[in-house]
């Protein structure tokens, strides 16, 4: 359990999340989410001076990825900032958070900043040598699609470990129409009175589409709209499966950040001093090969013991869902709705971009805890390699 490592209200933001091969594809990853940050430091006012140390968290390779913290420190106004760079697919914002946290409570650190970035379109593709191959003949690896498609220790691709828990927990296709519906429901309350959730956090884009002209993207892109008719008609992504494209993520690009800090300062910098946010606890586990969803809970419940609470005590639960089943399980395991967590939006609707995607759940988590009078947030989410990583939060 943490004691000292706080976020100041309003100490974060998140990009909107762009569609695969859409506004962001053709932008370094590292580059636009540095510069999203430097411009977000100055609208509030904040010298990058005072950042003294950076995570840069991402999982798809871009130029320069050599020089990752270092490059992102300078880009952002900040280049007297060492850093590290860290890749723990979609756990990467919650093992950020959690590490700046530490560097924190440990005093070493007093003023980390954590950047999450990635992008899924045109990723890139890695040449290797085949030294024993015939006539100078490579092995080639496409850093977005061949790791999507298989996992080398469960030896098969991600949506096959989600039917594992469905076939396992008995879960129906039904359920999971079911769920995906609500999901969409749910982001359609954020988007409500002109974005005003979304807005609480989310910052904009400036893409330079050339020298004279320049777009600025300030909502999500790629959201398909829902209806119960129109999930009922799609194919199973697997033959006899109950995930459908519908009832699944989608890959995106975007970015986000978090800055971690003394409680003192937390409360300088914070728009809004009455509100704390404390980083309370950590959690991880590793599931039995190719059944990623099912990490999640054992990660959940190791926070939650760590905090000295239980789910009951939860004030709001966000969760990574890259499918259907994900929150279906968690919600099996833990007796709770699962229609009534995920409020204002989750993957499953508005994308995935790796890096990111942790980090903008648990900053939707925040707000929706802060506009309801404070409490406790569980955050959990799954990640390659049949992992997860989980956080709980106190915001009051």
């Amino acid at each position: 359990m943490l004691t000292k490592a706080y976020i100041p209200y309003g100490g974060y933001f998140s990009s909107p999340f762009a569609r695969w091969q859409g506004s962001f594809a053709n932008d370094n990853a590292i580059v636009l989410g540095a510069e999203t940050a430097k411009r977000w430091l100055a609208e509030k006012k904040w010298d990058p001076g005072m950042l003294d140390y950076l995570y840069l968290g991402t999982t798809v390779g871009q130029h320069y990825l050599f020089y990752g913290s270092t490059w992102a420190a300078h880009l952002m106004g900040a280049g007297h900032m060492p850093g590290v760079t860290l890749m723990q697919a979609c756990s990467t914002s919650t093992t950020c958070i959690y590490q700046a946290s530490i560097g924190v409570e440990t005093g070493l650190y007093s003023q980390p900043f954590c950047l999450m970035v990635d992008r899924c379109s045109n990723g890139p593709h890695t040449v290797w040598p085949n030294v024993k191959g015939p006539g100078g003949q490579v092995e080639s690896e496409d850093w977005v699609m061949d790791h999507f498609g298989y996992d080398p220790t469960a030896k098969g691709a991600m949506i096959q470990t989600a039917e594992n828990v469905a076939a396992e927990a008995g879960l129906k296709r039904e359920e999971c129409e079911h769920v995906a519906l609500r999901r969409y429901e749910q982001y359609m309350d954020a988007l409500a009175d002109d974005q005003a959730f979304q807005k609480r956090y989310m910052f904009p884009v400036e893409v330079k589409v050339s020298k004279k002209k320049t777009n600025v993207v300030a909502a999500d892109e790629g959201v398909f709209p829902t209806t119960a008719e129109g999930l009922a008609k799609l194919k199973p992504v697997l033959p006899d499966g109950v995930h459908t494209f519908g009832a699944q993520t989608h890959p995106a690009d975007g970015n986000a950040g978090v800055l971690v800090t003394t409680r003192d300062q937390a409360k300088e910098l914070s728009t809004d001093p009455n509100v704390e946010i404390q980083v309370v606890s950590y959690g991880y586990h590793r599931t039995k090969k190719g059944f990623m969803a099912m990490a999640v809970v054992p990660a959940c419940r190791m926070a939650l013991e760590k905090a000295g609470i239980t789910i009951d005590d939860v004030k709001a639960v966000k969760t990574h869902n890259p499918f259907a089943s994900n929150d279906l399980y968690l919600a099996k395991e833990f007796n709770i709705d699962v229609m009534g967590f995920n409020n204002y939006g989750s993957p499953i609707v508005f994308g995935h971009p790796q890096g990111p995607t942790a980090g903008r759940c648990i900053i939707e988590g925040i707000e929706e805890v802060a506009m309801n009078g404070g409490g406790y947030l569980l955050f959990g989410g799954c990640a390659a390699g049949d992992t997860a990583g989980a956080m709980v939060l106190k915001i009051g």
